[in-house]
């Protein structure tokens, strides 16, 4: 059923779906060889090429179409099923952890071999934050394998993939044996990797138990609990700065970033890295009633998962919002742990492409 307002379409299907289509997104979504690239289904027509308050001779529904005829003599035609599509969900929506969480395990490599897998896995991975392959090579270097699922490696300043033991190169509390409290990586970044893979080689010393930690249900939390701190984190800059003899990096952001909807983005945390604010800024007490109120949060453990990641297992966290962290332990054995960085959308997007 087509209804024609002063700006507008009511589109009606069934009893309980109504689109209202403003008329410029009529002009803007037309479908035709004369609109779009026809080789890519790119978009070429330019939207000021039309007048602002364009309004249609007619429009009707014909063959599963809307038709619309302007007065330019164009005519419009856009399938009624993606105008439907274009309401859906193209990743399952984040979730929260239930409780006693443990990171869903996949093999390495049906995970690089089945798309099935891949996607069962890729899937799990967008809901909570983190899985781990277990299975995986013992080989240095072997993530770089999983850029067939991931996309290609996310390059930052140190290593391509960082090595994490003892005995390498010390620029980090990761590279000794006390514990890790939770973080991020790279909150020296003001773009910061949002995926990290730990790719445990070796493990035979005892403690070290990982955890990770669920960041943005700490934020929501907060946020139902007291919005006023939420709002300080939100707009509050905080200097974070990692670096060594041969690199600097230095990034001032938020520790709570949401889209234009209100949902969160990203939560950045390091203690570790973060650096002295000038005492003069503007609200700092605020602030650090704040800080104080969401470390307090972080350090529950009601938000923590702990395990051992084992030699030859591969954990994968959305570190945007996945906190990870390590208990201490004694290096009375050999310990060597490789990660890398991936970018979250390329993830994602494996989601939709392995399922056509």
């Amino acid at each position: 059923m087509i209804e024609i307002k002063n700006n507008s379409v009511i589109l009606s299907i069934g009893k309980n779906k109504k689109y209202d289509l403003p008329f410029l997104w009529l002009r803007d979504n037309c479908q035709c060889d004369s609109c779009r690239i026809t080789e890519t289904q790119e978009k070429q027509f330019l939207l000021h090429t039309v007048p602002v308050d364009i309004s249609p001779k007619s429009v009707e529904v014909k063959d599963s179409n809307i038709v619309v005829d302007w007065p330019d003599d164009h005519k419009t035609f856009i399938p009624i099923k993606i105008i439907e599509e274009s309401g859906s969900l193209r990743y399952p929506d984040h979730e929260e952890w239930p409780k006693d969480y443990k990171p869903q395990k996949f093999d390495w490599s049906e995970f690089l071999g089945n798309k099935e897998i891949a996607v069962e896995a890729l899937k799990h991975f967008v809901k909570f934050g983190a899985i781990v392959l277990k299975n995986a090579p013992k080989e240095p270097n072997s993530l770089e394998f999983l850029s067939k699922r991931l996309g290609p490696i996310h390059e930052v300043l140190f290593e391509r993939i960082h090595n994490v033991s003892v005995t390498g190169h010390v620029y980090n509390v990761a590279h000794t044996s006390k514990g890790l409290p939770p973080h991020n990586d790279f909150a020296s970044y003001k773009s910061q990797p949002s995926i990290q893979a730990l790719h445990m080689l070796e493990n035979e010393c005892e403690g070290g138990e990982s955890i990770i930690v669920d960041g943005w249900q700490i934020v929501e939390d907060l946020e139902y609990d007291n919005p006023d701190y939420f709002e300080i984190l939100k707009n509050f800059n905080v200097p974070f700065r990692e670096f060594d003899e041969h690199n600097e990096t230095y990034a001032e952001a938020p520790l709570i970033q949401c889209g234009n909807d209100g949902s969160i983005e990203s939560f950045r945390f390091s203690n570790q890295l973060m650096q002295m604010i000038d005492p003069n800024r503007k609200n700092i007490k605020e602030f650090y009633k704040a800080y104080h109120e969401i470390s307090s949060r972080i350090f529950d453990k009601k938000y923590h998962s702990t395990f051992r990641l084992n030699g030859g297992e591969v954990l994968i966290v959305a570190s945007l919002r996945v906190l990870h962290a390590r208990e201490s332990f004694i290096p009375s054995g050999k310990r060597h742990l490789q990660d890398a960085y991936f970018f979250y959308d390329n993830a994602a997007n494996n989601i939709v492409l392995l399922s056509n």
